[in-house]
């Protein structure tokens, strides 16, 4: 058995892990009696955790909301997810967070023992980064509340602008969130039309909690992910980009796998195609790509090709082919 004080870090990590643990089961999960359990919960009382205790045959403990934000306990797996979190956050994924999440991340290194920062920095190297450009922004608070919903499987209410632009009010049960491409999305089940859907957070506003818990149901998809990509494919897009790329399948998906549909051709050369909405993104995705690549179609994204080339060679002091022509000519 664990002594008295790495048994209270136990406690308060499997606490802060669920919502809500019946006391025989977090009993035996620490391999005590429920007497002991007691004794314990108090000592983190004494300590300034909110614990909360549900009385009856049911009974169990969960921490509540305190007057301020007690020390958390992580394990060395959640600490390296939330450092590296915080390095995507302070890049300005979600809007208002940048110079927060960059205070948070200098706490965190700064207690860290040298074993977890040597595999945060080898993670930090071995890993492309994905600030792919300007996208729409999020707010902190909206992220927040749809994500605590998510957890406490509590119903959500809010409105919601469609691509069309018209305003309705939604109230669902919420799955999950997911992060794909510059975009996060909330996949949940809506209420009023019986079925599931996935709304762009970008679009929500006004989230607010029902109080009213729900049992989860079975998402039609392999992963919330794939449901997301799934509504994505089917929305008819104004532009239909295909480039052949001279570089092989896998090492692409590795770079664009998350934004783009990438197909073999043979060793060293891949399809690449992708549905946007301008052709800003695409470009700047054949500029990360790293390799040769010939345009199939739209003829535009040549002319944009060429645009960005020409500006590329100004900042550099090189004319551009039509200005060493122009300068040629008599």
């Amino acid at each position: 058995m664990a002594n008295t004080s790495s048994r209270t870090l136990r406690l308060l990590s499997l606490l802060q892990t669920h919502r809500y643990w019946p006391g025989a089961e977090l009993a035996d999960r620490l391999e005590v009696s429920v007497r002991t359990l007691r004794r314990d919960v108090d000592r983190l009382r004494e300590l300034g955790y909110p614990v909360e205790a549900h009385r009856g045959v049911d009974g169990g403990y969960q921490l509540a909301a305190g007057a301020a934000l007690p020390p958390l306990v992580v394990d060395d797996e959640e600490a390296v997810a939330l450092a590296i979190g915080l390095r995507v956050a302070a890049q300005g994924a979600v809007a208002g967070i940048e110079e927060a999440s960059v205070r948070a991340l200098a706490k965190v290194v700064q207690v860290m023992p040298p074993r977890l920062r040597r595999r945060i920095e080898a993670l930090r190297a071995a890993t492309q980064p994905t600030v792919w450009g300007a996208g729409p922004t999020v707010d902190a608070g909206t992220l927040t509340t749809v994500a605590q919903a998510c957890r406490d499987e509590e119903r959500l209410r809010f409105s919601y602008t469609a691509r069309a632009g018209e305003v309705t009010e939604r109230h669902v049960e919420p799955h999950r969130l997911v992060s794909l491409g510059r975009r996060w999305y909330l996949v949940a089940y809506d209420l009023a039309r019986h079925d599931w859907r996935s709304f762009r957070l970008d679009r929500l506003s006004e989230p607010r909690g029902t109080r009213d818990r729900f049992r989860p149901r079975e998402l039609p998809a392999e992963d919330a992910a794939a449901f997301v990509r799934a509504g994505i494919d089917t929305i008819v897009a104004p532009l239909s980009v295909e480039v052949i790329v001279h570089a092989p399948a896998e090492t692409l998906r590795g770079r664009l796998g998350a934004w783009a549909t990438i197909d073999e051709i043979d060793a060293t050369r891949c399809h690449l195609r992708m549905t946007t909405e301008n052709l800003e993104w695409p470009i700047f995705a054949l500029g990360v790509a790293g390799a040769d690549f010939e345009v199939v179609h739209p003829p535009e994204l040549t002319d944009g090709l060429r645009e960005w080339a020409t500006r590329f060679l100004r900042s550099t002091g090189t004319p551009a082919p039509t200005d060493r022509g122009a300068a040629a000519r008599p």
